[in-house]
C-alpha cells in the first residue's frame, strides 16, 4: 500500500490530522517540534494572509459595487502566489473538460470521482482526435444517450458476493482494477453497488447487530443514506447513537464522543461506528484518531471516504488504521454525466462477520456492464439529431419484449443509480440532498427490483458488442485495457496541487461572502451566514450558508438553490443537524434551530412517529479539483445580488413574465 506521493502524504497526515498533544518530547529533544512550530506559525499566517486578499477593512453593500473578475483575481494571485503552480489543472480543464466553458456552467454540487473526461467520451464515436487548441466545437447533444458502461442489478448477497463471487465481464475486472489501484487498497474486497445508499444499507442489512448491537455515527447533516441505514439497523435491534457538534462553530464535542466510544466494560464486541472524516456540507474536518480510538475499544469501523478530495486517500495511512468497511462513489464524467456507482469495500479478514440476509438480495449489489454500441451511426460522422433520435427509439421498439436487455433497462438504472441527471430544476429540488450526492430519494424502490430490472442475462450480455471507452485496446496477453482518464488526470495533479487549490479556493470564498452586508440597515445585518469552520487552512472545500434578507430573516434555501441555477450555478440544499447549544448560546438556539421531520423516524420501528429532528436547513457549494476562480467568483457574484432588496422579486416576476411568454408562443 505504498503510493508515489506517499512521502508527502504522510507529512500530511502527521501535521493535518495528530494533535500536537501527542508529542511527548520537550522542544530541545524533538525533532519534529521545530518543524511543527513552523507549521502553526504558517496556518497562522495563512488566516492574515486571505483576510487581506480582498480589500481589508472594507465592507460590500451594493452588488454592482464589487471589484471586477479581474480585478479580484489580481488581489487573489497576490495574496496566493503558489496558485499558479496548480495551472496544470486549468490546462486538462481547457483540453479534457472544455464543455463547462461552452456551457457556461458552474458545478459546485459534484461529490465523487469522475472516471472518464468529456473529450474522451467525444473520442468514443468519432475518428477526428479531439484538438488541445481553444476553438473546440461542442459535443453533439445526442453523444451523452450512450454512456461509457451501464449498470445492471444482481440477485446475490452481500456474504455470498463476498465469499464466493460472482461471474463478470471483462469490463468490470479492468474498471475494478483500475479503481483499487488509484485508492491504494489491498486485502480488501471490492463491491460494486447502484450508489452510495445502497452500501450503506447493504452494510445495515448484513452486520451482525443481534450481536454488537451498537451503532455510532459521526454527521452534522442529514443524510438519507445513513437514514435508511439507521433505519434498517433499527429494525435488526441496533441501539443507534450520534455524535453532538457545538454552537456556533459546529466542532465534535470531544467528551462525549468519547464517552460513547471507550468501552467500560471491557466487551470485545460493541458495534459499527461510521466516520466521515470530512463534512461534505460544511467542510469540517475530523481526526483519524477517532478510528483507532474505536478500533482499540472493539468497534468495527466504517470509513466514509465519499467527501474526501480526490488523492486524499492518500493521506488516510490505511496501513495504520486499516478500516474495516471503505465506502466511496464513482461518475462518469464530470459537469456532463454524473451517473455512476458506488464502492463498498471490505477487509477480507471481517468478510466473515457479515450475515446472510434475503433483504440484502435485492438492495443494489450491480455489475458493470458493455454498454450498447451506436451501430446505426455512420462510421464517418455524427449523425444529426434527428437520426440519432429516431434510431435510439428504433432500438428501444426492438427489444421491448426484453426490457432489460435492451437500451430501456439501463436508462432506468440511472434514475436510480444514486446520480442521476442534472437536467432540470425540479428533479433538484425534488431530490433536495440524496439527488445531489450520490445517494436517491426512492431508496424503497431498489427493495422492490424485479428480475427484470436486474439486468440482463448472461446470454443478453453476451450479444453487447465491444464496450468504447476512449481509448481501448488490447494488451499482448489479449487482455483489455481501458483509460480512465479521469482518474488520470486526478493522479498526474497529485496530492498537494490539489489540496492547495481547492484550499486557496474555498478560503478566498468564505471571506468574500463575509464582507457582504445590507445598506441601509439599522443594525447592520450580514447577507451571509456561514455555518462550521470559517476561514481555516485545514477546512475541506465545502461551504454551508444561508442568505438573509435586510430584515434578517432567512431566504428559504431552495428558492437560493433555485435563482443560482438560472444563473447556471449548481448548488445543493441540506439539514445541519445534532447541533447543541451551550448555556451562553441558549438565546440563540430559538432563533437558529427549526424543526423538520426525520425521515428515518418514520419508520414501523419507531414507537414516535410525530418525532421531529431540530436542526438548520442551509444551501452548500463544494468545489472540486477542476473548480477555478471564475467559478469561486461568479457564486460571490451571484450571492452579491441579494444585497438588493428587490432582487428576489424580481426574478420571480422575470420567471414568471418568461413562462407567460412561452404559453403564448
Amino acid at each position: 500500500m505504498h503510493s508515489p506521493c506517499m512521502r508527502e502524504a504522510s507529512e500530511v497526515c502527521f501535521y493535518g490530522c495528530w494533535p500536537t498533544t501527542s508529542l511527548s518530547l520537550p522542544d530541545s529533544q524533538n525533532p519534529k517540534s521545530k518543524s511543527t512550530s513552523t507549521i502553526a506559525t504558517s496556518r497562522n499566517d495563512f488566516a492574515a494572509t486571505t483576510a487581506s486578499s480582498l480589500f481589508p477593512n472594507i465592507q460590500f453593500t451594493n452588488h454592482e459595487s464589487l471589484p471586477s473578475l479581474a480585478e479580484s483575481f489580481s488581489n487573489f494571485i497576490k495574496a496566493y502566489p503558489r496558485y499558479s503552480q496548480t495551472y496544470h489543472a486549468d490546462r486538462i480543464r481547457a483540453q479534457e473538460y472544455y464543455h463547462l466553458s461552452i456551457s457556461n456552467q458552474v458545478c459546485l454540487d459534484y461529490i465523487g470521482l469522475g472516471l472518464f473526461s468529456h473529450s474522451q467520451q467525444k473520442n468514443q464515436y468519432s475518428r477526428t482526435p479531439v484538438s488541445s487548441s481553444s476553438s473546440l466545437s461542442p459535443l453533439p447533444s445526442h453523444s451523452s444517450e450512450f454512456p461509457f458502461f451501464d449498470v445492471s442489478y444482481k440477485s446475490v448477497s452481500l456474504n455470498s458476493q463476498i465469499l464466493y463471487g460472482t461471474q463478470e465481464s471483462e469490463l468490470e475486472t479492468v474498471i475494478r482494477k483500475r479503481i483499487m489501484d488509484f485508492l491504494n487498497l489491498s486485502d480488501y474486497c471490492m463491491v460494486f453497488t447502484a450508489n452510495w445508499a445502497s452500501a450503506f444499507k447493504l452494510i445495515a442489512e448484513s452486520y451482525p447487530f443481534q450481536s454488537n448491537r451498537r451503532l455510532l455515527t459521526v454527521y452534522d447533516y442529514e443524510s438519507e443514506a445513513v437514514g435508511a441505514m439507521i433505519a434498517s439497523s433499527q429494525k435488526r435491534g441496533a441501539r443507534v447513537m450520534s455524535a453532538k457538534f457545538s454552537w456556533p462553530d459546529l466542532r465534535i464535542q470531544s467528551g462525549n464522543l468519547k464517552k460513547m466510544i471507550v468501552n467500560k466494560r471491557k466487551t470485545r464486541k460493541r458495534g459499527l461506528f461510521v466516520l466521515p472524516l470530512q463534512s461534505r456540507m460544511t467542510g469540517a474536518r475530523y481526526s483519524h484518531l477517532w478510528m483507532r480510538l474505536a478500533q482499540e475499544n472493539g468497534w468495527h469501523v466504517l470509513l466514509d471516504a465519499c467527501a474526501l478530495g480526490p488523492k486524499d486517500m492518500d493521506t488516510l495511512g490505511l496501513s495504520l488504521f486499516r478500516p474495516d468497511f471503505l465506502i466511496c462513489s464513482f461518475y462518469k464524467i464530470l459537469g456532463e454525466n454524473p451517473s455512476g456507482f458506488g464502492c463498498l469495500f471490505i477487509k477480507r479478514s471481517i468478510a466473515s462477520v457479515l450475515e446472510a440476509s434475503t433483504i440484502a438480495r435485492s438492495i443494489g449489489i450491480v455489475s458493470l456492464i458493455p454498454t450498447k454500441k451506436p451501430s446505426q451511426l455512420p462510421d464517418d460522422s455524427f449523425s444529426t439529431d434527428t437520426e440519432t433520435q429516431q434510431t435510439f427509439k428504433t432500438g428501444l421498439q426492438k427489444d421491448d419484449s426484453a426490457v432489460s436487455g435492451s437500451l430501456l433497462a439501463p436508462i432506468s438504472v440511472q434514475m436510480d443509480n444514486g446520480v442521476g441527471e442534472r437536467s432540470s430544476t425540479s428533479n433538484r429540488m425534488r431530490h433536495m440532498e440524496g439527488f445531489k450526492h450520490g445517494e436517491t430519494s426512492e431508496l424503497e424502490e431498489t427493495e422492490q427490483v424485479s428480475v427484470k430490472q436486474r439486468g440482463p442475462s448472461s446470454s443478453a450480455i453476451a450479444e453487447l458488442e465491444q464496450p468504447q471507452l476512449g481509448k481501448t485496446e488490447t494488451s499482448a496477453d489479449g487482455s483489455l485495457e481501458i483509460t480512465c482518464r479521469g482518474l488520470d488526470h486526478i493522479d498526474s495533479l497529485g496530492l498537494t496541487l490539489i489540496s492547495s487549490r481547492a484550499r486557496y479556493l474555498i478560503n478566498w470564498l468564505v471571506n468574500a461572502l463575509t464582507k457582504l452586508r445590507h445598506p441601509n440597515s439599522e443594525k447592520g445585518f450580514a447577507l451571509i451566514r456561514i455555518y462550521g469552520p470559517k476561514i481555516k487552512f485545514s477546512r475541506g472545500p465545502a461551504v454551508a450558508f444561508n442568505v438573509f434578507d435586510w430584515k434578517g430573516e432567512k431566504i428559504e434555501p431552495a428558492l437560493v438553490q433555485k435563482l443560482a441555477d438560472r444563473s447556471n450555478i449548481s448548488l445543493t440544499c441540506g439539514f445541519l443537524h445534532h447541533i447543541q447549544f451551550s448555556d451562553k448560546y441558549k438565546v440563540e438556539k430559538d432563533k437558529v434551530l427549526e424543526t423538520r421531520p426525520h425521515e428515518a423516524s418514520r419508520t414501523e420501528v419507531n414507537k414516535n412517529k410525530d418525532k421531529v429532528d431540530m436542526g438548520i436547513a442551509v444551501v452548500t457549494a463544494a468545489f472540486g479539483f477542476l473548480a477555478n476562480f471564475e467559478d469561486t467568483y461568479r457564486l460571490w457574484a451571484f450571492v452579491a445580488q441579494f444585497l438588493d432588496a428587490d432582487f428576489v422579486e424580481k426574478e420571480r416576476w422575470r420567471y414568471t413574465a418568461l413562462n407567460q411568454e412561452t404559453i403564448e408562443v
